[in-house]
């Protein structure tokens, strides 16, 4: 059995922009908790979180990795996150799985571009945030307007729970054990106690009408119920200050995550949803560890010894060794042969799993991200909603060096976006080529990087390619007949389809309406097969279509020649010419691009981004004398950033690019414009 309770569980997801000082800031809770003898080092590759061959080479997480500990009667469960812009995707994986996020900020540096989107992902699901100043040590001077730039960006209820002392050698609680002489680097305990209380204290009006009455009387322990409602609605950011490599803070971090962060029962519930369809129906979870299991897996780890490993995040049941679970709707069960406790490299084996729990299981070849396991099949169709994962916006065309290869290739490629969904393969017809997609070249580097060196395959590569997408911008309907003899039974299917345009983002929507029964129901799936599969063929350039609605107008089958295949040729072909009527267009990336160099260089970088079609966005300061220049522009443009930005700045420059939306290229609007 396990050692602890569902009540007792903290499990946190640790992110932040890279060199915030993430994986030595676990180091440091490993070592106060006493779960390491020696804290390792990122630089000389003996940390416990970045354990992977890669990331030693490379001195950055670039994988999530789990770490556990036992503290002050609680047991904590990490996951380390990629602190890259590159690894966004990776990062936000395990944001399902968590209660909170420990948001960890460099304090030579302040907010950055991950640190932003951590933060917006973070409220966005519903987790408790609390965020960690980095590096104090050093940075004296500079921890009091980070924390005012936290507050401006991110809100006035990021409240600080400790202060540095005047020394900045140690920190002065304000929260839990308050010492209100204590002299502080900046404000004081006083008012940072105030602040706090008043914040809590908004949740619940009779402990507002008693703290007025008694005045300073009240306890943490009388205001944990108002907390936990503060900090799951994001009415309170609680903010610590710490120093990894000093041990400055870490103690006091230990007990805010301990007794301030909520468990898992406190925490707002996962929204399971029941169906696939416009008719599936919200389920709440009970939590309990004698109900049905329901268990979801958020990252898969493939290796060609270990074979596929889960790891999951168990909401209800309890899962023992031996017992048998279905995967979706899957009618064969799997036996648990073994449950493991993930630490960093090291895998423990333990005989159960309790609700509230993380942990993995191994050898099932079945296993996907996004994946419920359960026990029953009355939850056959229970899955968590879709986690929204960044747009890839580079590319590379790959080969096999050997002929012969090109299996195996393909086998490893869709090993790699098993693993990490933020990877996707496109075939682009016209050119033949087969193109893996991310979210940029060090993104594609990596992958490539771990094909070769842990699946052993060798793949030569192409110039990258512009993930573009096409649409259609008007309305137009077409009716396909497609017949075959050939002696024996033929094939015959018939469709009138409707196409018009979606906005952008909206994807594809496919809708029947045939009435009378002159496209038997049978037959309409495979209608939106065809349809699909002529959209990822595209229609100009070979690119993958999109915002497009499909509507079945009408049809006629034949009561012997009608078959599945004969309508989806019939729905491919309908589809094809429709769209040549319908003004078909060539959609490019726009992305956001936050380039951060020294004054000196914003008039360069200004004017070179609107030359390359690129629009400034705005522009933000910091103390350090560095602009952060935000601008929109398409990624044609700036494939090769890097490159220039050098030249501009001499090498000081910095960049970070996401996906922002698609749009229409210039060219093909007025070329269409012209057409119409």
């Amino acid at each position: 059995m396990a050692d602890f309770t569902t009540e007792q569980i903290r499990n946190l997801a640790v992110m932040g922009h890279t060199n915030a000082g993430k994986s030595s800031l676990l180091e440091a809770l490993l070592f106060s908790a006493n779960a390491i003898i020696l804290k390792g080092r990122v630089d000389k590759g003996t940390n416990h979180a970045d354990f992977t061959a890669q990331e030693k080479a490379h001195h950055h997480s670039l994988e999530p990795s789990f770490l556990n500990f036992d503290v002050q009667n609680h047991h904590l469960n990490f996951i380390d996150t990629p602190g890259l812009p590159d690894f966004i995707g990776r990062a936000l994986l395990p944001l399902s799985a968590v209660e909170s996020v420990l948001l960890v900020v460099n304090a030579s540096t302040g907010i950055e571009s991950v640190t932003k989107r951590a933060f917006e992902a973070a409220r966005a699901q519903g987790k408790a945030v609390i965020i960690a100043i980095n590096h104090l040590d050093g940075n004296e001077a500079l921890v009091a307007e980070v924390l005012a730039d936290i507050q401006l960006q991110f809100g006035h209820r990021c409240l600080p729970v400790n202060l540095p002392n005047e020394m900045a050698n140690d920190v002065v609680d304000c929260y839990l054990h308050c010492d209100l002489n204590a002299k502080t680097l900046f404000s004081d305990v006083e008012t940072a106690r105030d602040e706090l209380i008043d914040t809590v204290l908004e949740e619940d009006d009779r402990l507002m009408e008693l703290y007025l009455e008694q005045g300073d009387s009240l306890t943490p322990a009388q205001l944990h119920a108002p907390l936990e409602a503060a900090l799951r609605m994001g009415h309170l950011v609680p903010v610590c200050f710490t120093s990894a490599e000093q041990d400055i803070g870490i103690g006091s971090l230990l007990e805010m995550l301990t007794k301030l962060m909520p468990s898992p029962l406190e925490a707002n519930p996962p929204q399971f949803i029941k169906g696939f369809t416009e008719n599936a129906t919200p389920i709440d979870v009970s939590q309990k560890a004698d109900d049905h299991v329901l268990a979801h897996i958020f990252r898969v780890s493939i290796d060609p010894f270990l074979g596929r490993m889960g790891v999951f995040r168990l909401y209800q049941g309890t899962i023992e060794v031996g017992m048998k679970l279905f995967i979706g709707h899957s009618r064969k069960p799997f036996k648990v042969t073994n449950i493991l406790k993930l630490q960093g490299d090291q895998h423990s084996n333990v005989t159960q799993a309790i609700p509230g729990d993380i942990c993995a299981i191994a050898k099932i070849d079945e296993l996907e991200v996004g994946a419920v396991l359960h026990d029953s099949h009355d939850e056959d169709e229970f899955h968590l909603p879709e986690l929204v994962l960044p747009q890839p916006i580079f590319g590379l065309a790959v080969s096999a060096k050997r002929r012969g290869d090109e299996q195996k290739i393909s086998e490893v490629l869709h090993k790699l976006v098993a693993e990490d969904p933020s990877l996707q393969i496109a075939r682009n017809e016209a050119e033949g080529q087969t193109v893996l997609q991310g979210q940029g070249d060090l993104h594609l580097q990596i992958a490539l990087e771990k094909a070769q060196t842990l699946f052993n395959v060798d793949m030569d590569t192409d110039t990258p390619a512009i993930a573009y997408r096409e649409t259609v911008l008007g309305e137009a309907s077409f009716r396909y007949r497609h017949k075959k003899q050939s002696g024996g039974s033929g094939q015959f299917g018939e469709v009138e389809l409707k196409v018009e345009p979606l906005e952008r983002g909206q994807g594809f929507e496919f809708v029947s309406k045939v009435v009378g029964g002159s496209v038997p129901t049978q037959y309409i799936p495979a209608v939106e097969k065809g349809i699909k599969e002529a959209m990822t063929a595209g229609e100009l350039g070979g690119f993958p279509m999109q915002d497009i609605k499909v509507t079945v107008v009408d049809g006629k089958h034949h009561s012997v020649d009608s078959k599945e295949i004969a309508f989806v040729m019939a729905g491919k072909k309908a589809f094809m010419e429709a769209v040549k009527l319908a003004q078909p267009v060539i959609l490019e990336p726009i992305v956001e691009m936050n380039i951060c160099v020294a004054q000196q260089h914003v008039g360069d970088i200004t004017a070179d981004i609107s030359s390359e079609r690129g629009m400034v966005c705005g522009t933000q300061a910091d103390s350090s004398g560095m602009v952060t220049v935000e601008v929109e522009v398409p990624l044609a443009n700036v494939s090769n950033y890097s490159t220039r930005l050098k030249s501009m700045t001499g090498g000081d420059g910095q960049f970070s690019m996401n996906f922002s939306r698609y749009d229409v290229q210039p060219k093909q609007a007025a070329k269409t414009a012209a057409m119409a």
